[in-house]
């Protein structure tokens, strides 16, 4: 089985996303540039699924050093994952995949950065304790 884990970066809130971004995206502080280099040395030589959204901000560079998979509504997870045996597996994001994803995860890599600001989607915390029947 492989070993599922999530990675992301919340605001001081929860916030994830505004119109369809980061809400710092592009933000050039260390901090935000850390949390992004972090995220590709982490997931360097593993698995990160995501949905079209977040796939579509990777850069051309990423896809040489990590298997990059876009998940959509119709996949099932158990068959998704069930493609990747004895890998270690992240999963990216955004929301609506880790509404779907959570019950499988087993470790959650949060980086919660000093954004206090404007949001439209928001870390759930049930997402923490999601459980799979497979569990």
């Amino acid at each position: 089985m492989a070993d599922i884990r999530a990675i992301i970066a919340i605001g001081q809130r929860g916030q994830l996303g505004l119109y369809g971004e980061m809400p710092w995206e592009g933000n050039k502080n260390r901090e935000y540039v850390a949390d992004v280099a972090r995220f590709f040395e982490v997931t360097r030589g593993h698995v990160v699924i995501a949905g079209p959204k977040t796939i579509s901000a990777f850069p051309d560079y990423a896809y040489k050093e990590r298997t990059i998979v876009e998940v959509r509504s119709r996949d099932k997870p158990e068959e998704v994952l069930s493609r990747f045996p004895e890998r270690v597996v992240y999963v990216g994001g955004g929301p609506a995949v880790w509404d779907v994803y959570a019950p499988f995860i087993r470790h959650w890599d949060i980086n919660r950065l000093s954004y206090d600001g404007e949001a439209d989607r928001w870390f759930n915390p049930a997402w923490l304790v999601a459980a799979s029947d497979d569990t």
